[in-house]
């Protein structure tokens, strides 16, 4: 199975940044979709960002467009979520999920990822 080891998670102050990374290995796709989801104490996981691996236009969630962006670094099959302008209802544990892409889901849908990290944790203090 594919394995995605999370990294760069930490403590931040509202207003920072951090940059999330997820290793990726395994056997790989011709086409897969990778992305960033959360949980918040309390909540349910939701979307965050993904991402189409061979292009396309990425797909954020709503609360953190403009702050957040998703890429990727072909030749180490590394995904990664720069966060800025952190607030504290961005706090949760980040993961990232990988999974054969299908055009009739969103990069949204839970459903079009297999492969799921560890998670890390954010955690952003006023």
């Amino acid at each position: 199975q594919v394995q995605l080891v999370e990294s760069g998670g930490g403590f931040v102050q509202a207003g920072g940044s951090l940059t999330l990374s997820c290793a990726a290995s395994g056997r790989t796709f011709s086409d897969y979709a990778m992305g960033w989801f959360r949980q918040a104490p309390g909540k349910e996981r939701e979307f965050v960002a993904g991402i189409r691996w061979s292009g396309g236009w990425p797909s954020y969630a709503d609360p953190v467009k403009g702050r957040f962006t998703i890429s990727r670094h072909d030749a180490s099959d590394t995904l990664y979520l720069q966060m800025n302008s952190l607030k504290t209802e961005d706090t949760a544990v980040y993961y990232c999920a990988a999974g054969p892409y299908y055009s009739d889901y969103g990069l949204f849908s839970s459903i079009l990822y297999d492969y799921w990290g560890q998670g890390t944790q954010v955690t952003v203090s006023s």
